[in-house]
C-alpha cells in the first residue's frame, strides 16, 4: 500500500477526458497516474489524474496542448 501524501488531483467531466489526459501525459513524459476519484471529492466521472503538487503548471500546459478541460484541481491526501 502506498504511503499517503499531499498530491494534486485533477478531476474531469468525462472518462474520455481522463483517458486523453493519461495518453498525453505518457507521450509528454509528465509525472502522474490515473486514480479513482477520492471519496472526499465529487466529480463528473470516476477517474482523476494524480500528480505531485509542483506539476500544476506543466499539467495545465499538457491539457491545453491536447484540448482537455479539467473539472477542477484539488490538493488532497492520496
Amino acid at each position: 500500500m502506498r504511503k499517503k501524501e499531499l498530491k494534486l488531483v485533477v478531476t474531469f467531466h468525462t472518462t474520455a477526458d481522463a483517458m486523453a489526459m493519461e495518453k498525453a501525459c505518457k507521450e509528454q513524459k509528465e509525472e502522474g497516474r490515473l486514480i479513482p476519484v477520492p471519496r472526499e471529492i465529487s466529480a463528473g466521472c470516476g477517474l482523476a489524474w494524480c500528480a505531485p503538487l509542483e506539476r500544476r503548471g506543466s499539467l495545465k500546459s499538457v491539457m491545453a496542448s491536447v484540448g482537455v478541460e479539467e473539472e477542477d484541481m484539488h490538493e488532497c491526501m492520496v
